[in-house]
């Protein structure tokens, strides 16, 4: 099992960067592949990105590529969303996920963070 603690949201305007973190507990955090995914007011949650346990490998949702990048460092038990040319459309709770395997769909993760709140103002 691996616990989840998204940091690093905030209030920020259009053209901004943001670097989200994402905390796992546990000494197996390195087998598990991460997801971030985001939730607008009143839509689904969507799929943003994905980085394997290794990090060799990374997939993004087209309306963020080029623009946000993720990247891990097992030793320190930490996945990273750095966020850069922020929209307004960014707006979302974050959240990241962890699974086993290559998936882009949050039914697939079975443990969950909080969530941290990104607010981009026109």
């Amino acid at each position: 099992q691996v616990q989840l603690v998204e940091s690093g949201g905030g209030l920020l305007q259009a053209g901004g960067s943001l670097r989200l973190s994402c905390v796992g507990s546990g000494r197996t955090f390195s087998s598990y592949a991460i997801g971030w995914f985001r939730q607008a007011p009143g839509k689904e949650r969507d799929f943003v990105a994905y980085i394997s346990g290794s990090g060799d490998t990374t997939y993004y949702t087209d309306s963020v590529k080029g623009r946000f990048t993720i990247s891990r460092d097992n030793a320190k038990n930490t996945v990273y969303l750095q966020m850069n040319s922020l929209k307004p459309e960014d707006t979302a709770v974050y959240y990241c996920a962890a699974t086993i395997g290559a998936y882009l769909v949050g039914h697939m993760y079975m443990y969950w963070g909080q969530g941290t709140q990104v607010t981009v103002s026109s």
